[in-house]
């Protein structure tokens, strides 16, 4: 099974940055598609962005221009870079895994807190 390991959240001011780093293991393949989630408090969780193994990328409209989602592929790696961060940002931060043909999202990690104050 793929494990994936959360790495970069903390507290921020508003307008700050963070980047998060999700590290992926147990023969995970480069051509499967990967994403970030986050929960917000009290709500469900919610789609980010998402990287396909060809490159593909998606954002969600609440954080386009300010998030971006890049992968190294050869050190099964993929990032969350956060630039003008804002409050409604606060939320746990989870990166997923899944077979591009499929729907489900079947790796999680264990999410990392970013807080923006």
């Amino acid at each position: 099974d793929v494990q994936l390991v959360e790495s970069g959240g903390g507290s921020v001011q508003a307008g700050g940055s963070l980047r998060l780093s999700c590290a992926a293991s147990g023969y995970p393949y480069s051509s499967d598609c990967m994403g970030w989630f986050r929960r917000l408090p009290g709500q469900e969780r919610e789609g980010v962005a998402a990287i396909a193994g060809d490159g593909r990328i998606n954002y969600a409209d609440s954080v386009k221009g300010r998030f971006t989602i890049s992968r190294d592929g050869a050190k099964n790696i993929i990032a969350l870079q956060m630039d003008s961060l804002k409050p409604e940002d606060t939320a746990t931060y989870y990166c997923a895994r899944r077979f591009c043909g499929v729907p489900k999202w079947t790796s999680w990690g264990q999410g990392t807190q970013v807080t923006v104050s």
